[in-house]
């Protein structure tokens, strides 16, 4: 069912998304949402289907977040990430 737009919201389409990171599983990629939204930024996991799949090029979860958001979601996203990796 479409809902009318509302002048206040925004618009959830992959022209004004952009990739911040990648992770190999769902669970990973949700950690990141979730830390990213405790920051106030809206963010997305996309591919979590096809990642699970063992095949010859395997699938990657994909975060995603607006783009005027995504300089500040990689910043945080650096702080965050383990020395190991």
């Amino acid at each position: 069912m479409n809902m009318p737009a509302d002048d206040n919201d925004e618009q959830l389409d992959d022209a004004n998304l952009v990739t911040v990171a990648e992770r190999a599983n769902e669970i990973s990629a949700g950690v990141l949402v979730n830390i990213l939204a405790d920051e106030g930024i809206r963010a997305i996991s996309v591919g979590g289907f096809t990642a699970g799949f063992r095949a010859e090029a395997p699938g990657w979860v994909q975060v995603k977040v607006f783009e005027r958001d995504a300089k500040r979601a990689k910043k945080i996203i650096e702080e965050i990430k383990p020395e190991h990796e």
